[in-house]
């Protein structure tokens, strides 16, 4: 049972002052900090791949120039949310989402059985990396970024690149680019500090208007529920209120940004908590940083929207919920 930092009522009152005093204060001084995936070789963030893939996308995640280990997380992710029996309507198949013609040529016996499975990510992995970078080369003399251009080539087809002479004017092309560079942001190591999202202090703002409110399991705050939430339904509805859509589950919310660690973490930041610390499919709880140590969340049937500390055996780690991040989540599989 996590402990009450606050109870309701004027102690709330003066937390909120408290709160509201650091977010100003943080978000001054946060204005020179920088993000991005880096140069060179990509660690993966904790826990954004599952254990069983890690190893895989590490290794053929540096297969060629033109991708890195996030980048083709991210392109996991988005195909089939790491299901290795993923099948769409389709027809494509796997862990990477293969229609069977493309399979056949790109293909590779990843672990060396002497056998191409498109069902088993230890052949379906590498080929999906070997794929990227047939693609690159294809590309390779046209203008402008070639990872850009390699990922139209994968979404849209090499040949209309090239005549495009760039990423061709399709909408469904475009987004596609950029939600998996967005993706990628969210599957990669931070290589320093990462930049701090206007939205935080609208979506702290929200979850303080909260506070005091009685939980309900698989609450989002409707009439008939009386405006009550559960941890990820309070979640939703703050970022919600400042334009942002996350997913309905914690384990999603997950990868709507970059990872932050925690000396790094800024108010608004969402902070998880997990049975098992190296997989966030495994998360079961989140909150909304606000400080000092502390979040606001809806912890369990029987308490209140309140203050509770994050620094429990459980904790996992932070996600800066980004408008990019989270408009990149695949929402179906």
């Amino acid at each position: 049972m996590r402990k009450v930092w606050v109870a309701v009522g004027a102690a709330v009152a003066a937390g909120l002052g408290f709160v509201m005093l650091l977010v100003v204060g943080v978000y001054m001084v946060a204005g020179n900090l920088v993000n991005g995936v880096g140069q060179g070789s990509v660690a993966l963030a904790k826990g954004t791949v599952p254990v069983a893939y890690t190893a895989l996308v590490q290794k053929w995640g540096n297969l060629c120039p033109a991708i890195n280990p996030a980048l083709l997380a991210a392109q996991l992710y988005q195909e089939s949310k790491w299901q290795p029996d993923a099948l769409s309507h389709a027809n494509a198949q796997g862990i990477a989402q293969f229609i069977p013609g493309t399979w056949a040529e790109y293909g590779v016996d990843g672990d060396g059985d002497g056998r191409r499975d498109v069902w088993n990510p230890k052949d379906a992995i590498p080929s999906a990396a070997h794929y990227d970078c047939a693609l690159a080369k294809y590309v390779k003399d046209v203008p402008g970024d070639t990872t850009n251009n390699m990922l139209a080539a994968y979404n849209a087809g090499a040949y209309r690149v090239i005549d495009a002479q760039g990423i061709p004017q399709l909408a469904e092309t475009q987004d596609y680019v950029k939600s998996i560079r967005a993706l990628e942001r969210t599957f990669a190591a931070p290589v320093s500090r990462i930049n701090p999202t206007q939205q935080a202090a609208g979506a702290i703002g929200f979850a303080q208007g909260k506070l005091g409110t009685p939980y309900l399991w698989g609450g989002e705050g409707t009439a008939a529920q009386g405006g009550r939430f559960d941890c990820s339904g309070l979640t939703q509805a703050a970022y919600g209120q400042v334009g942002i859509t996350l997913p309905r589950v914690a384990n999603d919310q997950y990868n709507a940004g970059p990872h932050p660690s925690r000396d790094q973490l800024l108010p608004g930041d969402l902070v998880f908590f997990s049975t098992d610390l190296n997989d966030s499919r495994a998360i079961h709880h989140v909150g909304i940083y606000v400080g000092g140590g502390y979040m606001i969340d809806a912890p369990r049937t029987g308490a209140v929207i309140r203050f509770d500390p994050i620094d429990t055996p459980e904790y996992f780690g932070a996600t800066r919920v980004t408008a990019d991040g989270a408009k990149a989540l695949p929402t179906t599989v």
